[in-house]
């Protein structure tokens, strides 16, 4: 078949024919088409379907494993747990040693306390307790030192001199300090400064003399302390 289109002959076959009849068709106007109205091209615009923007979408981050908290409850109060252990323990042993320093401390004062009232015992009397003031004194030491008064009739002519005397006694300490403790005797090593002071029956004090005295303190396994001997009991290194 030739069709021929504004002074254009071409040559179409059936089906190509066809499909330019449905085109023309689909050109033309809406309405009844007028047999003396010019053909003219209708244009339909068909408009494209907008694209949306769209934001790709990040994949999503695993979720974040969260912490046994059973597991840290239980290391916290283990940690707690051990932590005070640690702290009772050490505060036990500062007390240990803190009472092992203040009951040494309270035995030297002990040493030096005996020796010092030995040496007042030995020369403090008034003439109404010379029998007082001499039993005081030896029922105070023990060892060498009581058995020399023990010896003969010591005790007792020790209370004469003091009447024949006719005079009171006084003896201040000065000082005393620890020299040695001997563990192994359980003895102790004191240096004591005294000054004694006798006063005649009309009350006229005489001169004052100093002594020096080292004195030797037992302890015995009861812990009671006494004096234990005498050393330099004029003076002397």
């Amino acid at each position: 078949m030739t069709v021929t289109t504004s002074g254009e002959s071409t040559s179409e076959t059936p089906g190509s024919a066809r499909k330019a009849a449905a085109r023309r068709r689909a050109s033309r106007a809406a309405g009844p088409a007028s047999p003396d109205a010019p053909r003219a091209a209708a244009q339909v615009v068909v408009d494209s379907p907008s694209v949306a923007h769209v934001r790709p979408v990040k994949p999503l981050a695993p979720p974040r494993r969260q912490p046994h908290r059973m597991l840290v409850a239980g290391l916290a109060l283990g940690i707690t747990a051990v932590l005070v252990a640690a702290l009772a323990g050490v505060v036990a042993i500062l007390s240990t040693q803190q009472h092992h320093a203040s009951a040494a401390n309270a035995r030297d004062q002990e040493f030096v306390d005996t020796a010092s009232q030995t040496v007042v015992n030995m020369f403090s009397y008034t003439q109404d307790t010379i029998d007082d003031s001499v039993n005081r004194f030896v029922n105070g030491i023990s060892g060498p030192l009581r058995d020399m008064m023990s010896q003969g009739n010591n005790v007792e002519n020790l209370k004469a001199i003091f009447r024949d005397t006719n005079a009171s006694s006084e003896a201040v300490i000065n000082g005393a300090a620890l020299e040695k403790v001997d563990d192994t005797a359980d003895n102790a090593s004191v240096l004591v400064s005294v000054r004694v002071t006798v006063t005649n029956l009309d009350g006229v004090n005489s001169p004052s003399k100093p002594y020096r005295l080292r004195v030797i303190v037992h302890e015995d396994d009861n812990g009671h302390m006494t004096g234990y001997d005498l050393k330099y009991p004029d003076g002397g290194n």
